[in-house]
């Protein structure tokens, strides 16, 4: 990566006025964003009306998720509607270079996502959007990446309003200012930084496989040892369970429910506020915002039914069907829609976080009943409904002891890429922000 505090710098700087922009150089312009861009807004539709057929479509939740900064229906599958909003809604119809925002988001950092539309081929704004059209002939490349830096989304994040949903109206978009070199430094600028971000992107890419293979790894190794022990020679029998199969013919089979049951104690007096999440398990609620970096939504009822929840407890929520049952880290309490597990006899908690997290057992979980189409929650019954196999106790604690050596390593090596990932995309944000602000002078303008 080239050290940007290194790179060469414009001869001569004016102070923009801005307070968030500082000095940029003496030769660019500061614009109103109304003098750049006219305004429209996406389609008045809903899920309901998005097809596999007719005309491309870019929605709000694309923008935040999948095609952040630019958008091409040549290369990125966009759902579709009917062609008759050609005849109705032609003004929600994107032209080349238009520029699509999502006027709504759940967090700050979201505030001010857009797209552009990198592509002739007509494409709808679809619902919860803002189209914004540049009116002049400035490089869209270069608009992109100057609405995609701090700099600009600094001006956004500061106007946005909300609690739970920020709010990114075309008043906040007009009060904004953009900063804008000749044409031939947008163009030079421009194609400096798809080059760059191409190649960081391409890093990322590479350490995001690696840690894909790491966990496929781990996968490997976990599934081995909770299913099979530790022993290659021990004689193996058929479960007489699918999900399960062949297992050590000494291990025993179990009706959940008989090796778990349900805690239903209301919350103790002193009893801490406890999160359920997949990431973490069960943790406290102040332990859970700190490693998340934000504030969750507190409980403001039913207080008093809320359930009393012990260290080593599984909790069951109406996302286990998704990743597995979540394991209690902390005693507190929780709120009375989760369902609370406490064992009948003595597990060693760490195997059974393993055996609970299997593919094969939330597959086998998710076949119990219709939740996942109705939306009716995951409850006890579907648990018990699933049959568990139990290795001896000793035997428990040698292969939760042998996971956490075999993946240790894996573990350090997985945390040490992701550590990668977030300097190279901190670097690149840095990067675009220095190149489009004039900070630094890209080495084809020298």
């Amino acid at each position: 990566m080239t050290v940007l505090a290194v790179m060469p710098k414009y001869k001569v700087y004016k102070d923009s006025g801005v307070e968030w922009l500082g000095h940029i150089p003496s030769h660019w312009l500061i614009r109103p964003f109304t003098k750049i861009f006219s305004f429209g807004r996406g389609l008045s539709i809903t899920k309901e009306n998005l097809q596999n057929e007719g005309i491309p479509c870019v929605n709000y939740g694309e923008i935040h998720s999948k095609y952040v900064f630019e958008v091409d229906p040549n290369k990125h599958l966009l759902k579709c509607v009917d062609n008759k909003y050609l005849d109705s809604s032609y003004k929600s119809l994107l032209k080349y270079g238009d520029f699509v925002f999502a006027d709504t988001s759940e967090d700050i950092e979201g505030s001010g996502n857009f797209t552009y539309l990198n592509s002739k081929q007509n494409v709808f704004a679809g619902y919860h959007t803002v189209i914004a059209r540049p009116i002049e002939a400035i490089n869209k490349r270069f608009l992109a990446y100057i609405l995609d830096s701090i700099s600009y989304r600094t001006q956004i994040r500061r106007k946005v309003k909300g609690v739970k949903v920020y709010s990114i109206t075309q008043a906040i978009l007009k009060s904004t200012k953009l900063w804008l070199p000749p044409d031939d430094e947008q163009t030079t600028i421009a194609n400096f930084l798809d080059k760059k971000t191409a190649q960081i992107d391409q890093a990322i890419a590479i350490k995001q496989k690696q840690i894909e293979l790491l966990k496929e790894r781990k996968q490997i190794i976990i599934q081995k040892a909770v299913t099979q022990g530790l022993d290659p020679d021990v004689p193996l029998r058929d479960s007489g369970v699918d999900w399960i199969g062949e297992i050590p013919e000494h291990w025993e089979i179990r009706r959940s429910k008989f090796l778990f049951t349900q805690r239903k104690e209301r919350a103790w007096k002193d009893d801490v506020q406890l999160s359920a999440t997949q990431a973490y398990g069960v943790i406290p609620q102040d332990e859970y915002e700190e490693k998340v970096g934000r504030k969750v939504v507190k409980i403001q009822f039913h207080l008093d039914k809320r359930k009393h929840v012990e260290l080593n407890d599984f909790v069951i929520s109406m996302r286990s069907f998704q990743g597995g049952l979540e394991r209690a880290w902390a005693r507190g309490c929780i709120r009375s829609s989760y369902i609370i597990l406490r064992s009948l006899e003595d597990i060693d908690t760490n195997f059974y976080s393993y055996l609970l997290k299997l593919p094969s057992y939330i597959k086998a979980l998710q076949k119990t009943a219709s939740f996942i189409r109705d939306g009716q929650d995951l409850n006890f019954e579907n648990f018990s409904k699933v049959d568990l196999f139990i290795p001896p106790l000793k035997e428990q604690n040698e292969i939760a002891m042998f996971i956490v050596q075999q993946t240790s390593l894996t573990d350090i090596a997985t945390e040490l890429y992701q550590q990668q990932i977030k300097n190279l995309k901190e670097y690149k944000t840095t990067l675009i922000n220095s190149a489009v602000t004039g900070k630094i002078k890209v080495p084809e303008l020298v």
